[in-house]
């Protein structure tokens, strides 16, 4: 993972907030959203699940669900419309054990006919 993609130019004076950032101590300034308390951390928010690129939020208003990050507990926040709260414990990549097994779709011996499915094949 490459360093922070943000950084903090103006309002240095709020109050620190300690939160958990892939199991390190992190800390942000009392009202960051997630977004840019991760941001200026790390460079990304999470992992795509289509590809395993790196995510950074899009539309920055919770409409494009590009921004999704992982809570330590299973739940999930769009990482640009919830604040940063004390003790948050974030992940920016599914824990192994969470991840969902690759599906192989094996060709149809032959002309390239499509898959089979359930032993039969389709046509």
């Amino acid at each position: 993972m490459a360093g922070p993609i943000l950084k903090r130019l103006t309002e240095t004076a709020r109050a620190p907030v300690a939160f958990m950032l892939d199991g390190a101590p992190a800390q942000a300034l009392m009202g960051d959203t997630v977004l840019t308390a991760v941001l200026t951390q790390i460079d990304r928010v999470r992992c795509s699940e289509f590809g395993g690129g790196p995510r950074a939020g899009f539309c920055m208003m919770g409409a494009c669900q590009d921004c999704w990050m992982q809570l330590e507990d299973g739940g999930r926040v769009r990482a640009c419309t919830t604040f940063i709260e004390p003790g948050m414990r974030l992940l920016s990549q599914w824990p192994e054990a969470w991840r969902p097994a690759a599906v192989a779709v094996e060709p149809v011996p032959g002309s390239g006919s499509p898959p089979a499915v359930d032993g039969e094949e389709l046509s």
